[in-house]
């Protein structure tokens, strides 16, 4: 017999993870957040393969869903931060100038 069941595990390390993520998140200046939402493509897709292969793995019912639960909101998070990055980007573009009227040419 175990000391702690596996469900008592996870539920431990998922509420650890939502506390700290939630602290790490809230207190990223805003100048950065953006910048830093690029960066988390990278972990999002790392995250979809992880929970592919969690909800491949499992037995029940309930890992199934969850493994596709986490598979929809990290493609959701991947999408968000294409969208950010991508809006970023465009801060940064130069912006056209309209031509001089030419009203006041001799």
């Amino acid at each position: 017999m175990e000391a702690i069941s596996p469900l008592l595990m996870n539920l431990i390390i998922f509420v650890l993870a939502v506390y700290v993520g939630y602290h790490v998140v809230w207190n990223v200046t805003p100048a950065l957040h953006t910048p830093l939402m690029a960066v988390t493509n990278a972990i999002s897709a790392i995250v979809i393969v992880g929970a592919m292969l969690a909800a491949a793995l499992t037995d029940t019912p309930l890992g199934k869903v969850m493994g596709v639960l986490a598979v929809a909101l990290a493609a959701v998070n991947v999408f968000g931060g294409f969208l950010v990055t991508r809006r970023m980007l465009e801060m940064f573009k130069k912006k056209e100038r309209k031509a001089p009227a030419d009203g006041g040419a001799k």
